[in-house]
C-alpha cells in the first residue's frame, strides 16, 4: 500500500469514526435507548472505558490521517489529531451542562485525557513503523 493510500485510507476511517461518535452523542443527548448504552451499564467502569477507547482511537485515527503533524511545546510532541479531537471533547463535555439528559463529568474529561495521550503516543509508534517499512522499501 502506497503512503498516500494509506493516508487515504487513514481519513476515511477517521471520518466514519468521528461520525460514529456524534451519533453516540446524539442518542445520548435525545435520551435514546441503544444496545451499546445497555453494554457499557454492565462493564464495571464502562463509562469510562468508554470514553478512553472512544476518544483514544478517534485521535489514533485522526493522528494517522494527518501523517503525525505536530508542532512541539517545550520538548513535548503535541499531534494536530490529539488537538482537534482534545478540542472537540472540551466542547462536547462542557454542552453536556446545559442538556438535560446529560451530566457534566470531570471524571468523564479525565477519562477521555487518558485516552487522547495514550493514543497519541501510540499513534506516534505507528508512525515511525510506517515511515521505517516506507524508508525500506524505497
Amino acid at each position: 500500500m502506497t503512503h498516500n493510500t494509506f493516508s487515504r485510507l487513514s481519513l476515511v476511517v477517521a471520518a466514519v469514526f468521528f461520525c460514529f461518535i456524534l451519533w453516540i452523542i446524539y442518542l445520548a443527548n435525545t435520551g435514546a435507548q441503544s444496545i451499546l448504552f445497555d453494554l457499557v451499564r454492565h462493564i464495571p467502569y464502562g463509562d469510562k472505558v468508554g470514553h478512553m477507547l472512544l476518544f483514544g482511537l478517534l485521535t489514533f485515527v485522526a493522528n494517522l490521517a494527518l501523517q503525525s503533524r505536530h508542532f512541539t511545546l517545550g520538548r513535548i510532541p503535541l499531534y494536530y489529531g490529539a488537538v482537534l479531537v482534545s478540542i472537540f471533547v472540551l466542547i462536547e463535555e462542557i454542552s453536556q451542562g446545559f442538556i438535560p439528559s446529560r451530566t457534566l463529568d470531570i471524571i468523564d474529561l479525565m477519562a477521555d485525557a487518558i485516552g487522547i495521550t495514550l493514543f497519541s503516543y501510540l499513534s506516534g509508534l505507528t508512525q515511525r513503523y510506517i515511515d521505517k517499512l516506507r524508508q525500506q522499501s524505497a
